[in-house]
């Protein structure tokens, strides 16, 4: 009795079939399940859907937020890049601007938004003007949550979520201002935020080291997480790999999108009459680093972080919220709402991240 043929689509990938290589010869190992195939599919799929990144720019005006966005991706695509006018006043409030990007590097897209938030420092009076921002944060996990809990909800919800906050620091060389410090404390609890000295070129070594150390006490000193959080370490790994960034926070940076010729090397860089400061170079400035940890090394953790940690506090916050507005309709007393300590009797949901557990609620009528 003849065998019967085996189409080419059914073959094993460990012999070929599926991406259209040919079996060669009768070796095969036969303790091969193909359990590792999952990271080539996984790749495609990632591949076809593309990725997003939503990054906001905080400072005054003249830290070079723009500059630095454009030497971050090499490309024009700062607002102030892509939309110039002649000669843009300074906004007696606080606005949000921003701008979206298609990229793609190596056969890899993704839609880049940069989030500007000119007036921000700007103004005599810079009481509450964290409060625009962070109403803008909240507006996109509402805008988010909305198109969760649809019924026919979108197959591909888009994520217009900010996953990365830049704040930029004065190089002033002392301390942080009591509005550095307002923000970072008020809005570390919603977004990740990643400080940085801007224009550090300003700062001697000496006054760089010094101003560096001073802002990491004084974030200490005020209960001040920035990204890479501590709580957030995921193993022995990413904790060693993490300590080593946090000690060099804030990154003291220096952004120009100029191009220059120096030993027969093109470089992005800026030209004084004493030298030219190369950008990438580590020994003048820490661009780099930042540039690593916001796209070669860190990119997905930022995301994940701002999905599973802070979208999911507010996701809570509001589902709580009605809850409560639905009691009331019905005529219900107020609830107390109140978290068990932890115990294995209790049902708990892990996030993506190990440490962070949302526990079930009691509810209590009083």
């Amino acid at each position: 009795m003849s065998e019967a043929a085996v189409p080419d689509a059914l073959v094993s990938p460990a012999v070929g079939g599926l991406y259209g290589e040919k079996a060669v010869g009768p070796a095969v190992d036969f303790s091969y399940v193909g359990i590792d195939a999952i990271l080539e599919q996984m790749r495609r799929k990632a591949m076809k859907q593309g990725f997003e990144l939503n990054i906001m720019v905080v400072g005054q005006s003249g830290l070079g937020k723009s500059t630095l966005m454009n030497t971050l991706f090499k490309s024009k695509v700062s607002r102030k890049s892509v939309l110039a006018t002649a000669q843009e006043k300074i906004p007696k409030t606080i606005e949000i601007k921003s701008i979206s990007h298609d990229i793609e590097e190596k056969g890899v897209r993704m839609k880049l938004t940069v989030i500007d938030t000119p007036g921000f420092g700007d103004q005599i009076n810079n009481e509450n003007c964290w409060q625009p921002i962070m109403k803008f944060i909240n507006d996109q996990y509402e805008a988010y949550l909305q198109e969760e809990i649809n019924i026919n909800r979108k197959k591909r919800i888009p994520d217009s979520r900010v996953h990365c906050c830049i704040y930029f620091i004065p190089p002033t060389g002392h301390c942080l201002r009591p509005l550095d410090v307002e923000f970072m404390r008020r809005l570390s609890k919603v977004v990740n935020i990643v400080p940085v000295i801007a224009k550090a070129d300003t700062l001697t070594l000496e006054e760089r080291d010094f101003f560096k150390k001073k802002i990491r006490e004084e974030l200490r000193a005020n209960g001040i997480d920035v990204y890479p959080q501590k709580e957030f370490d995921e193993d022995a790994e990413d904790r060693m790999i993490n300590e080593k960034i946090r000690e060099m926070i804030p990154f003291a940076v220096v952004g120009s999108d100029q191009e220059y010729q120096v030993n027969g090397r093109r470089l992005l860089g800026r030209k004084t009459k004493w030298g030219t400061i190369e950008v990438e170079n580590i020994a003048h400035c820490e661009f780099a680093y930042l540039r690593d940890l916001l796209i070669r090394t860190h990119m997905q953790n930022i995301k994940d972080i701002t999905s599973s940690i802070h979208y999911e506090m507010y996701r809570v916050r509001r589902l709580n919220e009605n809850n409560t507005m639905v009691a009331h309709a019905n005529g219900i007393p107020d609830l107390a709402v109140t978290v068990p300590p932890p115990c294995p009797c209790w049902v708990q949901t892990s996030l993506k991240i190990p440490n962070y557990t949302r526990h079930c609620l009691i509810i209590e009528i009083s």
